[in-house]
């Protein structure tokens, strides 16, 4: 069985959508994870579903190189989250074609959240999306246990995107990874990165945001990660890189982490 590889935006966030898909493309990879709602105010997104001649030239794009897209991010659950103005985000990502949509946990009041996210699976599920719930380590969802009693509530539908990094820097235990229901995981994020004894706030959201490395390239325990995942899981690289820039050789930087990912699961027998 082949591997299913895609890239997340994040990877190289400065590539409006066509681009980024030609370069995923040119590099090897079968799909692409696409930014569509902007996350911090020195990064970009790229709001497809408010410009008709981007979505058109981003349909081209897919439809040229043949790649999928495999997730549209990100949705903040926010107390103050209202589903209506996220429909057409869902529109788009469903004329994209997209499987997955990636949420974020910004709500402290944790039966809330999971009310709110039952309600964008409604709403997701009826355009042919599936909702994810990503934990980070510095917000209000810290770990897998706590991401896992959130999408329990939030009913059957709604999945755990588990990201190596994240995994890793909460402190998350290997047997509840394995634990977990296959039906639960449809894809995970994949990354490398120094391990330290402690980390500050700022240190786990620099990481997360511009600083990490190709899988194998640091000391996360990528080959226990990925054994406790199920075999099949599509995989998705997010590696930025604080060196990195959309004037060096992105097409091969792309390729270089996608062999590093392939060495990777050749050596634990997933690939």
């Amino acid at each position: 069985m082949t591997r299913k590889l895609s890239v997340a935006h994040l990877s190289a966030i400065d590539l409006a959508p066509p681009a980024f898909i030609e370069a995923a493309g040119a590099a090897g990879y079968d799909a692409v994870g696409l930014r569509l709602i902007r996350v911090t105010d020195d990064t970009p997104g790229y709001p497809l579903m408010g410009q008709a001649q981007a979505l058109r030239e981003t349909q081209s794009a897919l439809k040229r190189t043949g790649l999928d897209v495999s997730d549209i991010e990100f949705v903040r659950i926010t107390p103050d989250f209202e589903i209506e103005p996220l429909l057409p985000f869902l529109d788009t990502g469903a004329e994209l074609g997209a499987r997955h949509v990636i949420a974020a946990p910004y709500d402290p009041d944790l039966d809330r959240l999971a009310d709110r996210l039952a309600e964008l699976s409604e709403a997701g599920h009826a355009r042919g999306l599936s909702i994810v719930l990503e934990f980070f380590p510095w917000t209000v969802v810290p770990d897998l246990a706590t991401c896992r009693q959130v999408v329990e509530k939030a009913g059957p539908e709604v999945g755990i995107l588990v990201d190596s990094l994240h995994f890793d820097r909460s402190g998350s235990g290997f047997d509840d990874l394995a634990g977990l229901p296959p039906s639960r995981l449809p894809f995970a994020h994949l990354c490398d990165a120094p391990v330290l004894p402690a980390y500050t706030s700022e240190q786990l959201i620099d990481t997360a945001r511009s600083d990490r490395l190709p899988p194998g390239q640091g000391d996360i325990d990528l080959h226990r990660f990925l054994a406790a995942l199920p075999a099949d899981i599509p995989l998705g690289l997010e590696v930025p890189m604080r060196n990195s820039a959309v004037d060096r050789d992105l097409i091969g930087q792309l390729r270089q982490l996608r062999d590093a990912t392939l060495d990777l699961l050749e050596t634990v027998g997933h690939t």
